[in-house]
């Protein structure tokens, strides 16, 4: 039977409860794992109705209390205000983009996504990826197809000795390190969460610097997600580094890769090939890569095996189902578990602290050992763990990507990177009656940031490390360590106004006159790389660091 005609029609009274079932409402195809599980639900009925437009899942929507979607719906703030009934929208794959996920909080519905669904499904498909380009495969096969054989033209490599850099340590970066150890290869690895001395008992592995992957690794595979530190990771600079003849393999997230640079360095010989299955537009109908000999492609298979599919499937039915009989709630990427009265009372508490977590991941670079929660005020009269979930959460997301890491699984995550989460609570008098402070300790020192809330609902950063401040946790800000000399605001103004960037909001911090001040400066629009690197030149400015709130 295919998935778009299953369907599970009783909407009547259920003559056992004497009640409304439940309704789920699955507008993509699902696997029929996924559906048969459904099935099994008594108190739940779906249905199952994909390609449906715009207007008509507007009409419906309001008739269930579930959504199951896939890549192809798009569940707009429009549809989420016509779903009176909602109160779960189930993504299944790791992607939550095509969900409004803040017009759903808004509305109290639980977003939630399967991220640990295609692990296998990509790392194999990198494993294969890295294979095919060593022994030019798909070139050959073309080749022959062609009715050639040039078997001279196709020598390839052996991997047996050479030395694999992975750059992303998480899931699906050590499975494919367990795949190619067995090859005999030699496995570097980096991850800005696991500490240098962190070992794993399946595997033989140096954690190391991205630097040291750069200098000696034959191959280089990337597991990372897309984010401000991480695109164009790869470039003209860091391919020169590089060893002569490395190999490149991107399955990943298209934009961690410069591809101007990376079709410069392939022409010159210093990257001998490259395998991607990602790029940063897609498709890359113009791409010059694809003109490359060197270079192969496909288009964007990671996660599409028929297993990986059922396993997104029978996950996403497990979590909705979970909700709806008011179960667990897992890999929620919009809210912790709360009861209502403790949310409307910590929702904005729980923001600062994602907020603060956030800051310090985008602030301070560096493997991290502990993270230090401290809480003060009237905050600690109500359950803590949320608040911890979500300052992990924003501390791990910049390096994991949106969507990936939730309140859910954040501890795990910081477990798997050898971090320690430390929560207290104080009530000695301090600088703030009412406060959240996170504190990160790092292999050379440790930095803290303390946030509060002026009200009940206006967050406030009021300390970076030594400096007080009264910066608003919100958009785009600039962080600007600077000499306490006259004339160095003016100066960073100058170069936001001849670049067209309006300052929302600004304020100072310094220790003691003449020493090292900071200056923090919230813009109404982005700031590019350019403008960055023109503050960063000015006159008595030590460091800046954009910061995404």
């Amino acid at each position: 039977m295919s998935v778009e005609t299953v369907q599970k029609t009783s909407r009547e009274i259920d003559p056992d409860k004497g009640i409304e079932k439940m309704k789920i409402l699955i507008s993509d195809p699902l696997g029929d794992k996924g559906l048969e599980l459904l099935k099994e639900q008594t108190e739940i009925e779906f249905d199952v109705k994909p390609k449906l437009d715009p207007e008509e899942l507007k009409n419906i929507i309001g008739n269930y209390d579930a959504l199951l979607v896939r890549s192809g719906t798009k569940v707009t703030a429009e549809l989420i205000e016509k779903a009176d009934r909602l109160k779960v929208i189930g993504r299944a794959g790791v992607g939550v983009d095509n969900v409004d996920i803040k017009a759903a909080t808004k509305k109290g519905i639980i977003v939630m996504n399967t991220p640990e669904g295609n692990t296998i499904s990509t790392c194999e498909h990198t494993v294969s990826m890295l294979l095919s380009l060593n022994r030019n495969i798909p070139q050959a096969h073309v080749s022959v197809r062609d009715k050639e054989w040039k078997r001279g033209k196709f020598q390839g490599s052996e991997i047996y000795g050479k030395t694999l850099g992975v750059v992303g340590f998480g899931r699906i970066g050590r499975e494919v390190a367990k795949r190619l150890q067995s090859f005999g290869m030699n496995i570097l690895a980096y991850d800005p969460f696991i500490a240098a001395n962190t070992t794993f008992s399946d595997l033989s592995v140096e954690i190391t610097t991205l630097d040291e992957i750069y200098a000696k690794a034959d191959y280089i595979t990337l597991h990372t997600p897309l984010t401000n530190d991480t695109k164009h990771m790869l470039n003209k600079k860091t391919f020169a580094q590089m060893k002569d003849g490395v190999r490149i393999i991107n399955c990943a997230r298209g934009g961690i890769i410069n591809e101007k640079d990376l079709y410069d360095a392939i022409k010159s010989g210093k990257v001998k090939g490259a395998a991607l299955d990602v790029f940063e537009s897609e498709p890359p109908l113009e791409n010059p890569l694809l003109d490359l000999d060197e270079v192969i492609a496909t288009p964007h298979l990671g996660a599409s095996t028929a297993e990986a599919q059922e396993n997104v499937s029978v996950a996403v039915v497990k979590q909705v189902v979970d909700v709806l009989l008011g179960r667990e709630i897992k890999n929620a990427v919009n809210m912790p578990s709360l009861d209502i009265k403790s949310m409307e009372i910590l929702r904005p508490w729980i923001k600062l602290a994602e907020k603060l977590g956030k800051a310090q991941a985008q602030l301070f670079a560096g493997s991290i050992k502990e993270v230090n929660l401290k809480y003060s005020g009237e905050v600690t009269q109500f359950p803590l763990a949320p608040l911890t979930l979500a300052a992990v959460k924003g501390l791990l997301e910049p390096f994991c990507g949106e969507g990936v890491v939730n309140y859910v699984n954040a501890p795990l995550f910081a477990k798997e990177r050898g971090i320690t989460i430390n929560e207290s609570k104080t009530s000695q008098l301090e600088d703030f009656a009412n406060f959240i402070s996170v504190e990160i300790v790092m292999d050379k020192g440790s930095h803290v940031i303390v946030g509060t809330l002026f009200g009940k609902t206006d967050s406030r950063i009021v300390k970076i490390d030594n400096f007080f401040l009264d910066a608003v946790p919100k958009g785009n800000i600039l962080v600007v360590e600077n000499e306490d000399k006259p004339g160095v605001v003016g100066e960073i103004g100058t170069i936001l106004a001849n670049n067209n960037i309006n300052i929302a909001e600004m304020t100072l911090g310094r220790n003691e006159e003449g020493a090292k001040a900071i200056t923090v400066i919230n813009t109404d629009s982005d700031v590019s790389s350019a403008v960055l690197d023109e503050i960063k030149s000015a006159s008595k400015v030590i460091d800046v660091k954009l910061l995404s709130l």
